[in-house]
């Protein structure tokens, strides 16, 4: 039996080839769905591949959406502060990738959510006082603490206070995967995917570099 293991959002992808495939064999490919974060993948037929291509959005992506444009926002406000005071260059450039990349993901999101009618929140809504913050993200205290540092020291703490930001992220990521039904639109699926494996490899990264710094 042949198995095919392919993500979300190559569903259309794999329909067609297993379309392909069935009319010459009579037999459809199976298909490995992934599973969330933590469970096994299962393998579904065909005809259960093409119910996920149509899946909608939820409202609980709405909401991983709308909250990881604020998370996202207060990053670059992070990396903003190595820019201006950090002289290493190997946190600036570490720091520029992370800018780079979320940058990328907060227009995305943007546009996912004015695509489907839904409200684009305010990038800098958590500097409201009494603001309720996402997973992982700094208090005003440590902000302060962030852009008052310099030195060795500015560049250990943005790495302490990053790889926790990145770890809240993937707490919403988990939670929404969590969710029935969530996470299961094809470009909801390969945004959580990203999020997830490049934000633990940026934290895998930093810990390194933690460690580093604090070398004698």
């Amino acid at each position: 039996m042949t198995i095919r293991r392919i993500p979300g959002p190559s569903l259309f992808v794999l329909l067609l080839m297993a379309g392909c495939h069935s009319s010459a064999t009579g037999q459809g490919p199976a298909i490995v769905q992934p599973g969330a974060p933590g469970e096994p993948s299962k393998v579904i037929g065909a005809d259960r591949a093409a119910d996920l291509s149509k899946v909608s959005f939820t409202p609980a992506d709405v909401r991983f959406m709308q909250g990881m444009i604020g998370h996202h926002s207060q990053a670059l406000e992070m990396t903003g502060i190595i820019r201006s005071h950090s002289a290493n260059e190997g946190i600036r450039a570490l720091a520029l990738r992370i800018e780079v990349s979320q940058a990328d993901e907060i227009k995305m999101m943007q546009d996912w959510l004015a695509s489907r009618r839904q409200p684009r929140p305010d990038p800098h809504a958590h500097h409201a006082a009494g603001a309720t913050l996402m997973p992982g993200m700094l208090t005003p205290e440590e902000m302060t603490r962030l852009s008052a540092a310099r030195g060795p020291d500015l560049d250990r703490l943005f790495l302490e206070l990053m790889i926790k930001h990145h770890q809240g992220a993937l707490v919403m990521v988990k939670d929404l995967l969590a969710t029935p039904g969530a996470g299961q639109e094809a470009d909801v699926f390969a945004f959580v995917s990203d999020v997830e494996a490049d934000q633990q490899m940026e934290i895998d990264r930093m810990r390194a570099a933690l460690g580093a710094s604090k070398e004698p």
